[in-house]
């Protein structure tokens, strides 16, 4: 006897972020530090996202985010990432010189 399983008919969205700032008054990779873990502690606190540094690590003024979150809603999975964009902006560690949201279904 066979047994039929039934697909399942369901969405998964991921959302990812990807931004630059760049820190004016930095002056060592250790002062970067303190404000790329602010930057994560804040973050995935607030919005129950991933964050990482992405790259620029050996450059004391620049910092590249990526930050991705996981819906079954597109629209919603969207805004999260841009209400975390905006809340970045409000924090005004440094000035925002590139982003980009990607939203994907799988």
């Amino acid at each position: 006897m066979l047994l039929r399983r039934r697909k399942r008919s369901f969405d998964v969205v991921v959302g990812t972020l990807k931004l630059s700032l760049y820190i004016r008054n930095n002056h060592s990779l250790k002062e970067k530090r303190k404000v790329v873990k602010s930057i994560v502690a804040r973050v995935r606190n607030k919005f129950n996202v991933s964050v990482a540094e992405v790259g620029s690590n050996d450059k004391w003024q620049m910092i590249e985010l990526g930050i991705s979150a996981v819906g079954n809603d597109r629209r919603f999975v969207n805004s999260s990432l841009d209400t975390i964009l905006s809340f970045l902006e409000s924090l005004y560690l440094g000035e925002i010189v590139d982003s980009s949201i990607e939203i994907l279904n799988i």
